[in-house]
C-alpha cells in the first residue's frame, strides 16, 4: 500500500513539473505539423491531426498523423484550476486534434481534442446545429440571423465561421464553448 501511494506521489509530481514545464519553460519549441495550413489571414496552424493509435494509454497519446507517421505525446493530468488537456476522450480509432509543446526533446500534449465526439447534433436556448465532416455545419433553425455554416480547428481551437471559441469542455452529451462574449453551453440532440 506504501508503494503505490510512493508511486501515485512520483506521478502527480511529474505532471505538475511537466505542466509548469509546458506553460513556463523558455527552451520549448511549438510543435507544428509538416503541413501547416494557412488560412485567409496567414495565420499557420500548429494543430497535429490524425486517428488516435493502439499505442494509446492513460498519460500518453499515440497519433497515426494524416502524412502517416506516428507520433507519441506524453499527457500530463490537469489540476483542478487548470484547463483539461484531453476533451472529447480517447478512443482508438477517433479522429484527433493535438497541439503540443517540446520539453527536453519529449512531444508534451498540451491540448487534444476529439474531433470524432465534437461531431453531431448540438443545441442550446438560440442555437441548433450539426457539425459534420469537412467543416460542414448546418442550422436546423429556420429563422436565425447569422447562422454557422463552417467550422474547423486553428491552434486548439473551435472556428465556427469567423468567430473563435476556447473548447472549456466536450463531452458524450455537453459542451462548451468560451469567446470575448461568454460561455456557451450546448447539449447532444440524439
Amino acid at each position: 500500500m506504501a508503494m503505490r501511494r510512493l508511486l501515485l506521489f512520483f506521478v502527480f509530481i511529474l505532471a505538475i513539473v511537466t505542466i509548469v514545464g509546458c506553460k513556463n519553460n523558455k527552451t520549448q519549441e511549438k510543435v507544428t505539423d509538416t503541413d501547416s495550413i494557412l488560412t485567409e489571414d496567414s495565420e499557420a496552424d500548429s494543430t497535429a491531426y490524425g486517428i488516435c493509435g493502439e499505442g494509446t494509454a492513460m498519460h500518453t497519446l499515440e497519433l497515426v498523423t494524416d502524412a502517416g507517421d506516428t507520433l507519441s505525446y506524453m499527457i500530463a493530468d490537469g489540476e483542478a484550476d487548470m484547463d483539461p488537456v484531453v476533451l472529447g476522450g480517447l478512443l482508438v480509432g477517433d479522429r484527433m486534434a493535438v497541439t503540443a509543446c517540446k520539453v527536453d526533446g519529449e512531444l508534451i500534449a498540451t491540448k487534444i481534442i476529439n474531433l470524432t465526439t465534437l461531431l453531431g447534433k448540438w443545441t442550446s436556448i438560440d442555437k441548433n446545429f450539426d457539425i459534420e465532416e469537412g467543416g460542414v455545419v448546418r442550422s436546423n433553425v429556420k429563422a436565425e440571423t447569422r447562422p454557422w455554416t463552417s467550422w474547423k480547428i486553428l491552434n486548439g481551437n473551435l472556428l465556427l465561421n469567423k468567430d473563435t471559441f476556447m473548447i472549456d469542455g466536450l463531452g458524450a452529451d455537453s459542451l462548451y464553448l468560451e469567446n470575448k462574449t461568454g460561455i456557451f453551453a450546448f447539449k447532444r440532440v440524439k
